[in-house]
């Protein structure tokens, strides 16, 4: 355990009593959002971030012990454990360490070696090794057995090639060299399978490339791994070799390893040729495809958390508020579905309007959208960016402009995910007498009120701001994902009396169930009013309670202080505060001047530190204070809906719908999001475009390059000059190449157009 601790506090470059003390929290059940914030003076600080991280290398660090233990049993049952062996499993720091030394060991069906030791050609296998001067054929003579198969020298010779095959290949040292050489020298080659040109295109990139191992970007193996998957392209791993080289640097290597070298001595081609067929036969493909399983895993890790960070950005991009909001779902010959929520999200009208083709009953819908407008108060528009997006925001627009009287903004919102959430179960379960069509304009009218809320309800791989979501390791990806969620929702917080069961079941220390028994027992009992009330609901013990008290806000209840992020257990904390300074716990509330003027450290003691009652103090400058940006909605430019619309040069706004290790896609208003590689995102050189953006800003672009074929934009943010558009910007450029491109804009940093760079991802938005 030691051994342990200490090694997850050098990797996470804190002290190991850290280490300690949240490996004791995690243990007793605490959660990271608990810990994170509730417990800083045990841990030492240690964020949220680091927490995960910590959660993340303990998991796998325990599943590496165990796996030890069964292997030292495993060995130490045959017989064979020896002191030299022991030490080496027990100071194997990874998985693949542990494997190749248990390799020998592992039991297995009959092979062509092991019924070669079995006939007794084992000491002619070590005679041959040991001693190559003498000629194999000679000295296989004494070992024929016909009854066994072995009729001439050929067979003995092939039982005993057989026997130094599998040593060879079962070499932990031999094999941990390969590894490291392959890794470090290692190319990755895909080539398109035969008749797969046509039907392969958007991988034609790759139809004959070659990448070093190394330097591979996490999204162009995930790209290559789809190609692999899909049947257009073949991947296979190998060494740089000149064309003049007898042997294979693999076979190169080997053989000095093992002590064979072509001498001139009567048995050195031969032992040559097994060590070819050595490479290719046993550790070649072995290799190959654990190298491919590990560059799998590692891309799989990248994008990961590139989806992780992007739904966090997500999450937590800034709530418009508790505004009326009439949700717009566009469509064109089924027609834009209609739901109007309340300022608390509940919804109160909806129906379907026919403005586009081909009714085109303008003036109709802008008279219904009118009359729903005023009837309902409503503020706020919200128009999905789906199938005619732009259409119905010149809709609103217009609406906005026959009637100025009712204040109205538009916005357009992102409707990832509305689908799946109109026909789960929990959208039945709450509208269950609503057609599933309008159920995800009331989706998307509640995600412009609060993201958060409304997003909770959807399974995050469905919201689609990740790079190859749907290639790395979906288990993996569930809990990454789950864990940003909660840490999110436990982030700001949640209004007990008013939040759905979804968002409740996401508090850390909360699950679906307690979630459900708190608001049956909200409908049952009616408003909480106070934190202490949660402890009568089924299922939410004291172990609970302390886990997700702190995030669960009572406004205007009868505690001021349940209002806020303050835990209950803090509560005697804020009294000896007020006691000691004479003051009403109302009127400090919100007094910064006062609140600033306390000397925190004068009110720590054995249980509460100084980081508690920092916290706490500026906790009453603002009693639960969303911590979320504040709101502002991006202006598309008007008249520009379709990718045939744009020209070179080009300026518009736009927002930011994800961010991938390559750049960023940008939506601004034609249905078709632009990439800003990470060349173009500044001036400066960064190494990652989160170092810039982050999912949900509203940025500034300027047309870079369109090819139309495949429905790509690129687009820049860097200030230089963009050259003027050619003289007919009218008729849109088709299949631009890179001459075309370098003649229209100057040339990206980096030595490529972003053209190029796109056409060289080989990869869709996903």
């Amino acid at each position: 355990m030691d051994t342990l601790i200490n090694r997850i506090a050098h990797e996470l470059s804190v002290q190991a009593a850290q280490v300690q003390a949240a490996v004791t929290l995690l243990d007793a059940g605490a959660t990271v959002p608990f810990i994170s914030r509730y417990r800083k003076e045990v841990t030492g600080g240690l964020d949220d971030t680091q927490l995960r991280n910590l959660e993340e290398r303990l998991l796998y660090l325990r599943e590496l012990d165990d796996r030890r233990n069964t292997i030292l049993k495993s060995i130490a049952d045959q017989g064979k454990l020896t002191p030299e062996l022991e030490t080496q499993i027990v100071t194997a720091d990874n998985k693949a360490r542990l494997e190749d030394l248990y390799l020998p060991y592992k039991s297995r069906r009959v092979t062509k070696g092991k019924l070669a030791i079995e006939a007794g050609l084992l000491p002619l296998a070590d005679l041959l090794i040991n001693q190559p001067e003498l000629n194999p054929e000679e000295q296989a003579l004494p070992y024929l057995q016909p009854d066994k198969g072995y009729v001439d020298v050929k067979t003995v010779l092939e039982g005993v090639r057989h026997i130094l095959m599998e040593r060879f290949s079962e070499d932990a040292t031999l094999i941990s060299i390969l590894r490291s050489t392959l890794q470090e020298q290692g190319l990755l080659r895909s080539q398109v399978m035969d008749g797969k040109q046509e039907p392969g295109q958007k991988f034609r990139d790759y139809f004959d490339h070659t990448s070093s191992l190394k330097d591979l970007p996490s999204h162009r193996a995930l790209a290559l791994f789809r190609g692999r998957n899909e049947g257009i392209l073949s991947l296979g791993i190998n060494l740089p070799q000149s064309d003049q080289a007898e042997r294979h640097p693999g076979e190169v290597l080997m053989a000095q390893h093992v002590g064979i070298e072509d001498l001139g001595r009567a048995a050195d081609r031969w032992l040559l040729e097994v060590v070819r067929w050595a490479w290719r036969v046993k550790l070649q493909p072995h290799l190959e495809t654990e190298l491919l399983s590990d560059i799998k895993a590692c891309a799989d890790l990248d994008a990961i958390q590139v989806f992780a960070r992007n739904l966090k950005d997500l999450l937590l991009a800034a709530p418009a508020g508790m505004r009326a909001t009439l949700g717009l779902d566009p469509g064109l010959r089924t027609g834009v579905k209609v739901a109007v929520v309340d300022a608390t999200g509940k919804l109160v009208d909806h129906g379907v309007i026919f403005p586009h083709e081909p009714r085109k009953d303008w003036d109709g819908s802008l008279a219904i959208l009118a009359g729903l407008c005023q009837q309902h108060h409503v503020q706020l528009i919200a128009i999905g960016n789906g199938t005619a997006s732009r259409e119905t925001d010149r809709l609103a627009t217009e609406l906005m402009r026959q009637h100025p009287e009712l204040q109205l903004t538009r916005i357009v919102v992102s409707e990832a995910g509305a689908s799946v959430y109109s026909a789960s179960e929990l959208a039945a379960r709450e509208f269950p007498d609503l057609d599933v069509s309008y159920r995800g304009a009331v989706s998307i009218a509640r995600r412009l009120q609060d993201p958060l809320a409304e997003l909770v309800k959807i399974d995050p791989k469905s919201i689609g701001v990740g790079q190859y979501q749907h290639d790395v390791n979906q288990g993996r990806l569930a809990r990454s994902l789950d864990a940003v969620v909660e840490d999110c929702v436990s982030h700001v917080g949640v209004d007990v009396n008013t939040a759905s069961a979804a968002l409740l079941a996401r508090i850390a220390g909360l699950n679906p169930v307690i979630a459900n028994n708190i608001v049956s027992f909200r409908d049952q009992y009616g408003a909480f009013k106070t934190r202490e009330q949660l402890k009568q609901v089924p299922r939410l013990g004291d172990r609970t309670f302390e886990q997700a008290a702190g995030f669960l806000r009572i406004s205007q209840g009868d505690h001021p202080l349940d209002a806020s992020s303050v835990h209950p257990e803090s509560y005697p904390l804020v009294e000896k505060i007020l006691q000691a300074t004479s003051r009403d716990l109302r009127q400090v509330i919100g007094d910064v001047t006062f609140l600033r003027a306390v000397n925190a450290a004068e009110y720590t003691d054995n249980r509460f530190g100084l980081p508690t009652v920092t916290d706490i103090l500026s906790e009453l400058e603002k009693p639960g204070r969303d911590p979320r940006p504040e709101f502002k909605a991006p202006q598309f430019l008007e008249g520009i809906d379709n990718i045939k619309h744009l020209k070179v040069g080009m300026k518009m706004e736009g927002v930011i719908t994800n961010v991938t290790n390559f750049g960023a896609f940008v939506d601004i208003g034609v249905h078709q999001d632009g990439l800003v590689h990470i060349s173009a995102l500044t001036d400066r050189f960064i190494k990652d475009p989160h170092e810039v953006v982050k999912a949900g800003d509203i940025v500034q672009v300027r047309v870079l390059d369109i090819d139309l074929p495949r429905s790509r934009i690129a687009l820049t943010m860097r200030k230089e000059a963009v050259a003027t558009p050619p003289a007919k910007p009218e008729k849109p450029r088709t299949s631009p190449t890179p001459r075309a491109t370098k003649s229209l804009t100057p040339p990206p940093p980096r030595g490529a157009t972003l053209g190029d760079l796109l056409r060289k991802a080989g990869i869709d938005k996903r």
